[in-house]
């Protein structure tokens, strides 16, 4: 059967990596820390997948631009003391190394900024799977689909020969902007039912599940 797809772009958090529960614990950690409203667990689950920035301020309202820099630091100091419980998700390396071997185009799309990316890929020695990476502090946050723009011009890929794959509605709605089909995990930060209003080809539990369907649909 011919291939439907070249390119298949993964999000990271929450997607390929196990890291929803420590990034919102270290968004509240890092607002408690200076004394800021601490945002509850489903706002602080909300923004994983904008660029820090953006979701530091969506998530800590209160904190005001001069305290910024002190929120990041703060965050990152939580975020990087738990590294040791942020696994891959069961079957992720298994499946994208076989993607990889059947020939498709393998991108990252993800609201992690550069350090922090190659960081996580190094110490998961995931980076020999992808042909190329995006992060939200070298282009434009999610849901803007210039990350998207920007894979497919690398790897002169059209639009419809591409599928996003990701946890969050940041993830599909940037798909959407770029008119790429998308798929959704549920196994990441944003509720099945919110994902399901972007109306992705699909909704799936685990990697078991993305491999049946790219099986037979992909």
């Amino acid at each position: 059967m011919a291939k439907r797809y070249d390119l298949i772009v993964f999000d990271w958090d929450g997607t390929v990596m196990d890291s929803t529960a420590v990034i919102a614990r270290s968004i509240q950690a890092a607002s408690r820390d200076l004394g800021l409203q601490v945002p509850s667990d489903e706002v602080a689950r909300h923004v994983i997948g904008l660029g820090l920035d953006q979701a530091l301020r969506y998530a800590v309202p209160d904190c005001e631009s001069h305290r910024q820099v002190d929120l990041v630091a703060r965050y990152r100091h939580h975020f990087f003391s738990q590294e040791d419980e942020m696994p891959l998700f069961e079957g992720a390396e298994e499946l994208i190394r076989e993607l990889r071997d059947d020939g498709y185009f393998l991108a990252v799309a993800t609201g992690k900024n550069r350090i922090g990316l190659d960081r996580a890929m190094q110490n998961s020695n995931m980076a020999q799977y992808f042909h190329m990476t995006r992060t939200a502090d070298k282009t434009a946050s999610k849901p803007d689909p210039l990350m998207l723009h920007e894979i497919l011009e690398e790897l002169d890929v059209s639009a419809p020969r591409a599928l996003m794959v990701g946890d969050t509605t940041h993830d599909l709605q940037m798909a959407i902007n770029a008119g790429v089909a998308s798929l959704a995990m549920t196994h990441g930060a944003h509720p099945p039912e919110q994902l399901l209003e972007l109306q992705p080809l699909a909704m799936l539990d685990n990697f078991d599940g993305l491999r049946e369907w790219l099986k037979a649909n992909a």
